[in-house]
């Protein structure tokens, strides 16, 4: 093996090495959201009160980030309540979480109402967005959490109500 090609094996290598410490370090800091800031959070709700994440722990939670201004949000809004329908009886939470001012968020419920809570997260919700695995900081963003606090799905865009069931039930079967 001459010089040329050994240097090139050692950039390889390094490289190679720098996206797995890359990813690892990205895991771990997603995995120690989940473990804290995640759960102490606290939510004003359209209605009055607050949402207090840290009541939902140790219960699957499907939390979506949506706003009124954004046209696939107001799409799957009918889709992840009848999700919620469907799976309240079997413990699981929906929370959305709505990256919007409160007044736009009123009025929308209004206008659509859901059976799931609501928080107004504003636009500080781009930012546990992005920290929960959002990379583009886009919306509509889902993730699903485990009952130990583990996201064990996201998905960036749409969802679907058969999209989700499947997921919660991966979820409940394991």
């Amino acid at each position: 093996m001459n010089r040329r090609q050994w240097a090139l094996g050692a950039v390889a290598g390094t490289a190679t090495l720098g996206g797995l410490a890359w990813r690892w370090q990205h895991d771990q800091a997603a995995a120690s959201l989940v473990d804290d800031p995640l759960w102490s959070l606290r939510f004003p709700r359209p209605e009055g009160g607050e949402l207090i994440m840290a009541s939902l722990r140790g219960k699957p939670l499907l939390l979506n980030f949506w706003a009124t201004w954004c046209p696939p949000c107001v799409k799957e809004m009918p889709q992840i309540d009848r999700f919620h329908k469907a799976f309240v009886e079997r413990g699981w939470v929906v929370v959305g979480l709505a990256v919007d001012g409160p007044t736009p968020v009123r009025e929308f419920l209004a206008r659509q109402p859901v059976g799931f809570a609501v928080g107004l997260a504003g636009l500080g919700g781009t930012d546990l967005s992005r920290r929960l695995g959002n990379a583009q900081g886009a919306l509509p963003f889902t993730a699903m959490f485990n009952r130990s606090g583990n996201i064990v799905h996201r998905r960036l865009g749409e969802t679907t109500f058969e999209e989700l069931s499947a997921w919660a039930l991966e979820v409940l079967a394991s």
